[in-house]
């Protein structure tokens, strides 16, 4: 498991892509600079991990594209000490982006081998999360709410209402909402029952499935 000074110049390579496609937040570019993520992939994937796209992972899952945790990560707008839950750790590549934020993170998967492969993982390389979970994100995290922000990984159909309620006054969730493809839709908590919401285009997550418990 090492990191040479080539793949620190591959993802070098790889914030000047992101920066080239709009991405602007310094905090968010640092982060993804710092994380080696061909240690997240499948040693077969390694020449890949520093291009710009989503790749397989366990359990039929994907590690995202590096644009989109950027874009969804800069959505958040985390303030070093925010608390944030997760909805999907998948290959633990975002949870490590939240955590360089500065970000107190809980994570929650559905998927037991990824849980048991990630929790394992990202301690041994420096990330501890306050919790990882395995469970139903649909259901969020309500003994440790309300968080600042909360980030969903997967395709949502709809929008679960105990993520909402979950949120702080001011807290952000940032969602791709849709079927086959989704829109990414950020909703800003401004009052007890008053949430703002903004829409951001189309990507394409695997599915946020439930009940799998």
């Amino acid at each position: 498991m090492k990191d040479t000074f080539k793949h620190q110049g591959m993802r070098q390579q790889l914030v000047e892509t992101l920066i080239n496609k709009g991405i602007k937040d310094k905090s968010v570019l640092k982060a993804i600079g710092k994380i080696p993520r061909h240690l997240f992939m499948d040693s077969g994937f390694i020449d890949y991990a520093y291009q710009d796209k989503a790749f397989p992972i366990a359990a039929d899952q994907t590690i995202s594209q590096p644009y989109t945790v950027a874009f969804q990560s800069e959505l958040l707008q985390v303030q070093p000490g925010d608390t944030v839950l997760e909805i999907g750790t998948g290959s633990g590549y975002q949870t490590a982006v939240l955590l360089e934020l500065g970000a107190k993170v809980y994570s929650i998967e559905r998927q037991h081998e990824l849980f048991k492969k990630t929790s394992k993982f990202l301690p041994k390389i420096g990330y501890r999360a306050k919790k990882f979970i395995f469970g139903d994100g649909y259901k969020g995290l309500p003994v440790e709410a309300p968080f600042q922000s909360i980030i969903v990984t997967a395709g949502a159909p709809y929008v679960p209402n105990p993520l909402l309620s979950q949120l702080a006054i001011g807290g952000r969730l940032v969602i791709p909402v849709g079927d086959d493809v989704q829109v990414m839709t950020l909703f800003i908590r401004k009052g007890p029952k008053d949430f703002e919401k903004h829409e951001f285009g189309d990507f394409r997550f695997v599915p946020m499935l439930e009940d799998k418990n």
